[in-house]
């Protein structure tokens, strides 16, 4: 493993120690699914998330890139990790679906996606009926469905991790980049949104957004253990308007240089977006500048 260069993969730095110890561990358990060795790697070099859960769907990706760059050697997926990539192949069984219009719908509820058939459906709708289809995302992330009061489903929202770095956004916070990157988790992504095509509800969408604003603080500290403070999405003009965000009073910033999140080298070209925010908190600036705390609570045991 001569000429080790150095290494970042999801916001993290790591060391030619921990390199060497990432390559050992593979080595010395062959057996274990890849998994259980990015939890165990996880443990190793206390890659862990605010709530004290290993980042394991994160480390298993940057496993998989070490391997692509000859570092390591990884075992093969297991029917475990088969199964549930398989899980997906479910959508394209839509007979469950009922596309009968709906164009009222009274009150509305927000209800959180779990691990199970809830997740196969959310997965399903995002996979057939989101023009970017179900998005492969790292970090924390909360998945919602919008149900009608008679228990309909109406549309599909996610949270997830939010933009790297992002001109617009960080100077209109006040962010140096030792600000950014040590507080850029209290920034959430609206990353998905999905109103179902048979759905014609006036103002729904814009409805939607203001319910989703007032509880994910909430939801978001319970499931993560700290509370975001600042929300943001992007627009593809080309295609939407952006009415519901304006509708549900986001800001707009401008647009974005067209890169994308993961586009480190500056290579990629891709259509400009239009930025949106939206503070959860009047002092949203300064917590994200350091000058008062955010809130959390302790990890469930």
């Amino acid at each position: 493993m001569g000429g080790m260069q150095k290494w970042e993969f999801s916001g993290r730095a790591f060391t030619e120690d921990e390199i060497v110890l990432i390559d050992g561990v593979t080595a010395a358990y062959p057996k274990l699914s890849q998994a259980e060795l990015a939890n165990t790697v996880c443990e190793l070099i206390g890659w862990t998330q605010m709530n004290g859960k290993p980042k394991t769907v994160q480390c298993m990706h940057f496993l998989r890139r070490l391997e692509e760059d000859g570092v390591l050697k990884l075992p093969a997926l297991n029917e475990r990790v088969a199964r549930s990539s398989a899980e997906k192949e479910t959508a394209k069984d839509l007979a469950w679906i009922d596309t009968s219009e709906v164009c009222e719908c009274g009150p509305i509820k927000l209800g959180i996606i779990s691990p199970g058939e809830g997740l196969r459906q959310w997965r399903a709708y995002m996979s057939n009926y989101h023009s970017l289809g179900d998005p492969n995302v790292f970090g924390n992330q909360l998945r919602y469905t919008i149900k009608a009061d008679n228990g309909r489903d109406l549309g599909c929202m996610l949270f997830s991790a939010s933009s790297w770095s992002l001109m617009p956004r960080d100077e209109w916070i006040g962010w140096n980049s030792t600000d950014r990157d040590a507080r850029r988790h209290l920034v959430v992504n609206h990353s998905r949104y999905l109103i179902l095509p048979w759905v014609h509800v006036h103002n729904l969408a814009s409805r939607a957004l203001s319910m989703a604003a007032r509880r994910i603080q909430g939801d978001w500290l319970e499931a993560f253990c700290y509370a975001p403070v600042l929300l943001e999405t992007f627009v593809d003009p080309t295609l939407y308007r952006g009415t519901c965000y304006k509708a549900a009073n986001w800001i707009y910033l401008g647009e974005t240089k067209g890169r994308g999140r993961n586009d480190v080298d500056r290579e990629r070209s891709l259509t400009r977006k239009a930025i949106f925010m939206y503070p959860l908190q009047r002092d949203f600036r300064a917590v994200l500048t350091g000058k008062k705390p955010y809130k959390t609570v302790e990890p469930h045991v």
